[in-house]
This record gives structure tokens, sequence and C-alpha cells, in this order.
């Protein structure tokens, strides 16, 4: 794992300079208490006085999980985090969209806890109509316990884009046509959690939670939601008018600077690739596996 996430971010920086970013409709207050409810265990779960920031906290005791009040059918989540620091075998940190439903649709972040000398290992994964198996991992190329990164999910009716401090670090297009499963109709709420998952999240769970080293925290702030808040109407948000820009056509798919940065992570840092697990599925892969991300 060593070999395959080591430097490259020379690359990185020349290209980051050259990536141009839009921003409008903010949806949201900045304020926790504002734009999200507390879902589990109120007690391990600490917001600023200014409420611009705020924490999630795993212990012997329990998890912690809160939930934007507002539903979204499609747009772009950022947020800021500062993952657990130190020793965090076994924790799971959990960012992600969800609709909540028996047969859900899902856009995950799920950074897994690690040993000492270690890298952070950042699972993606998309649920549509209750089905997963879609999973990718990659190791991040800094330390993210020290400072704040953002990690931000572009979701439109064209694709999805999981992006770390800007980066494309995966792709999910929109194949409908070609007869591959997108989250089209289901709106989703913004959900973070930090849990125990021991049993699979560390080297398979051979790595288990060491509680002398808890409690483990990580700290969250400075998000921004541009989406389209659900009131019932799947047209509304699904068309390219001004107050969903991220559906208009300069979002349809990435530039040329994204899809070498995109390339520069899958080539250094990608460590598992479900369209590169045949077995898994028996030799058939998705269909998916074999259509372009950027087409």
């Amino acid at each position: 794992m060593a070999s395959r996430c080591g430097s490259a971010l020379i690359m990185l920086l020349t290209l980051s300079n050259v990536i141009d970013f839009s921003f409008s409709a903010i949806a949201s207050t900045g304020n926790f208490d504002t734009d999200f409810l507390v879902t589990w265990s109120p007690s391990h779960v600490n917001t600023s006085v200014d409420r611009h920031s705020r924490t999630l906290k795993l212990d012997l005791q329990s998890g912690s999980a809160f939930s934007s009040k507002d539903m979204f059918l499609f747009g772009q989540i950022d947020m800021q985090i500062k993952l657990i620091s130190g020793y965090s075998a076994g924790t799971v940190v959990a960012y992600y969209l969800s609709s909540n439903q028996p047969n859900r649709d899902e856009i995950d972040f799920e950074f897994l806890g690690k040993v000492l000398g270690q890298p952070y290992i950042v699972q993606t994964n998309i649920y549509v109509d209750g089905y997963d198996n879609r999973e990718e991992r990659i190791c991040l190329w800094f330390d993210p316990t020290v400072e704040f990164h953002t990690y931000s999910i572009l979701w439109n009716i064209h694709q999805i884009v999981f992006m770390v401090d800007w980066v494309p670090i995966r792709v999910y297009r929109n194949h409908g046509d070609k007869g591959v499963a997108f989250p089209m109709r289901q709106p989703m709420s913004l959900q973070l959690s930090l849990w125990n998952g021991e049993s699979w999240a560390t080297r398979g769970g051979l790595d288990k939670i060491d509680w002398s080293k808890g409690p483990f925290v990580a700290i969250f702030r400075n998000y921004e939601i541009n989406a389209c808040v659900w009131k019932g109407n799947p047209v509304f948000c699904g068309s390219d008018g001004n107050d969903n820009w991220w559906n208009k056509p300069n979002f349809s798919g990435l530039t040329f600077s994204q899809r070498r940065l995109l390339r520069w992570v899958r080539k250094y840092y990608l460590i598992y690739d479900y369209c590169n697990d045949p077995q898994r599925f028996q030799g058939r892969l998705p269909r998916e596996c074999s259509l372009s991300n950027f087409f």
C-alpha cells in the first residue's frame, strides 16, 4: 500500500492552480443548529459557541450523528473535516447523502480509521434503489488529521463527482440510457456520523478499536449546501435553470484539468475498484464498468 500511495504532489499543485469552480445559490446558513438535527447521542455531539463548527465523539458508550433538516434532489455539498488523530483503527467517519428509504439511494464518503504509520483510507459507495456493491477506495496523499480539508459531492442529472480539496477522486456517470442505475428520483438528506466499524473497517477487521486511545473525535466546519431543496417537484430540481447551476451543461462532465487530476489520483492512490474485481461478480462486471466516466 505504501508504494501505491506514494507522493506525486508536483502534478497536483500544478493542476490545481488552473481549475475553475463556480458557486452560487447557497441553500445553507453556516449555522449547524439551524441547518441540522442531532439524530444520535446528543451528549456526544458538541457545537461551538458561534455554531459554525461541530464535533462528533465515539467512546465505549456510544457513537454519534447529525442530519440536515432539509432533503435535496441534486446539488453540490462541501464540508471541511478534520479526521480523528492518532490511532483510530476500527472507527468510521461517514459523510453522505441518503434518502432513508427501504430501497434507498445513497452517496457515501466513509473515512476508515487507521493504525499509526499508515495512510487514511477513503471509501466511496453509491446505492441506487437499495443496491450498492459499488465501492472504491483510495488512500489520501496528506494527513487529514492535522488540518481541515474540504470533501465535496457534486450530484447532478449528468454525474456524481467525489472531490477532495476540489480534486476529483471518483466519477459515476449517468448512463441511464444504457441500462445503468443512477439516483434520479429520491431526495436525500445530508448525514454525518462517527461509529464503531471494527468488524470490517481497518484491514478487513483485523485491527480493532483500542478504547484506551479514546474518546475518538472528528471535527466539521465551513459547510456549504448548494442544492435543490425538495418541495415535492422533481421537474424543478431536474431543470438546468439559473437556480440549479449544478445541472447546467458546463457541469455535465469534467474539465480537461479535472480529468488529469482524476487520472493522477487513480494511478497513484486507488487501492480498490469494484470494476477491477470480476471474481466478486462471478466474472460478470456491472454494466457501468465497461462505459466511460467522461461521456
